[in-house]
């Protein structure tokens, strides 16, 4: 009886999200290889940071307008930590880190250099391994967002040796480290806290797949409503919006970002912004977690 021949590379990429998307895939791929767009945030008088604005309106989800106490787990290389930073109220304390150092170094200039004295005086970065902080604490968060790292498949097409090594596997591995992280930060998130969960990642596995397995595990996990989570978004945005640049006047600016959150795919547990119906960005996946009593 002969093995059934594991197909690797670009071959084995193509089948598995030609699977997943169906007729969907063509278009999406060709998305996916497009040109890929960024917004600027920059304060005055700071030097100016650019994102793509599917990562902020991620960020925009979290609720941090009355955290005290804030963590962005995975935080390099720091757009994510500076949407946070706008956000947040004064006298609240978010704590960016990053387990690699050459990562949490550039983490540290992006702080220290794109955000204004009265805001980055109450942004510590530290280098630390996420998976492990709930060893050290817990319940310590008020807000936490975790956006793990994942197969990112928008960077696996555009070089051609990491689409050559890629395999099926990735996406497993992957979701153990996902899995970790996650339960770390469940740890780490008090209660009637709110944990934001993201990725880049195409693969359920990686994105609703473990939040399902969160919600299975803790009976404790509440997902918030898509209205919630609209409002929270909304709030947010108005806070950001000043410091948010594109190419269009501010009122413009921000509806292209509502235009951005409000493309997503709706899924069991979140959004999924996918550059085919979001003008290039994405892709970005978010699920919104609230730990209750």
């Amino acid at each position: 009886m002969s093995k059934k021949i594991k197909l690797t590379g670009q071959e084995a990429f193509e089948k598995h999200y030609g699977e997943l998307f169906d007729l969907r895939w063509e278009k999406l791929k060709q998305a996916l290889e497009g040109q890929n767009v960024y917004a600027k945030i920059q304060w005055e008088n700071q030097s100016e940071y650019f994102l793509d604005p599917a990562s902020i309106c991620a960020a925009l989800t979290l609720p941090v307008s009355s955290a005290g106490k804030i963590l962005d787990m995975c935080a390099a290389p720091g757009g994510k930590t500076l949407v946070l930073s706008a956000c947040k109220k004064s006298d609240a304390v978010l704590y960016s880190n990053e387990r690699s150092p050459e990562r949490k170094a550039r983490l540290v200039k992006v702080v220290t250099q794109t955000l204004p004295p009265e805001i980055s005086s109450s942004v510590f970065t530290m280098c630390s391994d996420g998976a492990l902080m709930c060893k050290k604490e817990s319940e310590s968060y008020d807000a936490i967002l975790l956006d793990a790292p994942c197969s990112s498949e928008r960077h696996v097409l555009a070089d051609m040796k990491y689409l050559k090594e890629w395999t099926p596997s990735r996406i497993k591995t992957l979701s153990m480290e996902q899995w970790a992280l996650i339960s770390s930060a469940w740890r780490l998130l008090k209660e009637n806290g709110f944990l934001l969960y993201a990725t880049c990642a195409l693969s359920p596995q990686e994105n609703d797949m473990i939040i399902q397995r969160l919600a299975k595990k803790f009976p404790q996990a509440y997902i918030p409503s898509q209205q919630e989570t609209d409002e929270v978004f909304s709030t947010n945005l108005s806070a950001l919006e000043k410091i948010l640049k594109l190419p269009f006047t501010q009122e413009e600016t921000a509806s292209y970002i509502q235009k951005i959150f409000f493309s997503a795919d709706k899924t069991q547990f979140g959004r999924h912004i996918l550059p085919d119906k979001a003008s290039g960005c994405g892709p970005l996946y978010f699920s919104l977690i609230k730990k209750t009593s």
